[in-house]
């Protein structure tokens, strides 16, 4: 690329300041104008914007009229989360693709709708011919979320139906690119791989007969070999991620694009866009970073004293990358616990001793048991804190050997399901596009002539 369109100039940073200056929104004034900054009030509770079937999270009880913190749950369609992975392992079977059903059409698939469903996504698993070399191997991006979020707007160009707004066209839309989510993100990586970092080029094609899970790993390796419990663990990570309400930010998103009456490609994209960010799908690449720094930083791993001298480090903004954050700790609402990192923490646990990597995930257990105490002694807290999803992912990714570019990617592999159903929802429910308001609180100012503005 050529260096001068990366280059700030003198004149742009000039007018940066210009305009950090008069775009800078005094604190107080939301306050003072009871403002829920982040559509959440103080506590962290959002803002009640729509209502939904697809999925219910709880963090907290009721009693007497008041509301107590209390161990989250995540319902997908009324069922609990837990129960579902439960069921699942009891069963020995692959479970992501039949959440994907389950979220999307409301209820658990029998065994032949099970497998007509994994038909179907097998039938869509395949990109148009061409579509590799012309657009996924010609100009690669550094970040994987980029790469996909641009195929998906090119899939548009290959769709003679793409402006159809109807329900069966979206349908079928939003199941190819569920379909063809880890083909784009594992094939846009391995062409960054081999043009940016000049490694062998690998396009393996998927199996039918594989889960997406199964299919993610025969994909990404050179040798296409996997162990059943690495298969089992994504296919986890998966359903874990596959939903999560509709008020996190890039379902929110979809909610909002959808309301506009855009097409399929242009929604999918913008959630990209939003997932893509470090405090929503990025989070957990930083937990890796930090635990990185850590171990590097700590002699003794399994010293309750050093890990929490190093935990405050942190929050007092003197380690690590010195934003105060103690990365994987907290969410936006969940309080004492997480239910995806419960039952995370399950299998992290046994693939850490397939992995040979038992005292590090001991490290992680220690820092889930420190972090919440020494967060609730140096800040003011309005709920509890406690380990979130993002916690345990990264370090399951990293034992799974996936390169760190695709740890987002895997994030939207999975919430393609979530944002389908909700994309669905909202084009079957709402016929008003939404639009909060804002509150205008510049002065007025009367118009200056050009020539007496100098």
């Amino acid at each position: 690329m050529n260096n001068k369109i990366s280059e700030i100039s003198p004149e742009i940073a000039k007018l940066s300041a210009l305009c950090e200056a008069n775009s800078n929104i005094n604190p107080t004034l939301y306050e003072k104008y009871d403002v829920k900054r982040g559509l959440r009030d103080i506590s962290g509770k959002g803002v009640l914007a729509g209502l939904t079937e697809i999925s219910e999270i709880v963090s907290s009880r009721k009693e007497n009229g008041k509301e107590y913190p209390c161990d989250g749950k995540l319902f997908y369609r009324g069922i609990d989360v837990e129960e579902i992975v439960n069921g699942l392992t009891r069963e020995s079977r692959f479970g992501f693709e039949e959440v994907a059903y389950l979220l999307l059409f409301g209820q658990l698939p029998g065994v032949s709708e099970l497998k007509r469903f994994c038909d179907i996504l097998a039938e869509y698993r395949t990109l148009p011919t061409g579509f590799v070399r012309d657009i996924i191997m010609k100009a690669p991006s550094q970040d994987m979320m980029n790469t996909l979020a641009r195929s998906v707007l090119t899939m548009y160009s290959y769709d003679n139906s793409a402006n159809d707004t109807s329900l069966p066209n979206a349908l079928r839309q939003l199941l190819q690119l569920t379909a063809l989510f880890p083909l784009l993100s594992v094939y846009g990586y391995q062409a960054y791989r081999h043009y940016h970092d000049h490694k062998s080029l690998y396009i393996h094609s998927p199996k039918p007969e594989l889960s997406t899970a199964e299919n993610i790993l025969r994909m990404l390796r050179p040798n296409k070999k996997y162990t059943p419990l690495e298969a089992k663990i994504l296919d986890v990570a998966l359903i874990l991620h596959a939903e999560h309400g509709g008020g996190n930010n890039s379902t929110f998103t979809t909610h909002v694009v959808t309301s506009s009456g855009t097409d399929t490609y242009s929604v999918i994209a913008a959630a990209l866009g939003s997932l893509k960010g470090p405090r929503h799908g990025g989070a957990n690449i930083k937990v890796i970073q930090m635990f990185e720094d850590m171990k590097a930083n700590i002699k003794d791993w399994k010293d309750e004293s050093s890990v929490a001298d190093y935990l405050v480090k942190l929050l007092n903004k003197e380690a690590f990358d010195r934003t105060g954050l103690i990365y994987g700790m907290g969410h936006a609402v969940y309080s004492l616990s997480d239910p995806r990192a419960n039952v995370f923490k399950k299998f992290v646990e046994n693939l850490s001793k397939e992995k040979n990597r038992s005292e590090e995930f001991e490290l992680y257990s220690l820092v889930e048991r420190l972090g919440p105490e020494i967060i609730g002694n140096k800040r003011k807290i309005y709920k509890g804190v406690s380990a979130n999803v993002d916690f345990y992912s990264g370090f399951v990714y990293n034992m799974l050997d996936l390169p760190q570019q695709l740890y987002t990617p895997l994030f939207a592999i999975a919430r393609i399901t979530g944002w389908s159903a909700h994309r669905l929802e909202e084009m079957i429910n709402a016929n008003k596009i939404i639009r909060p308001a804002y509150k205008a609180i510049s002065d007025r100012h009367a118009y200056v002539p050009l020539k007496d503005r100098d």
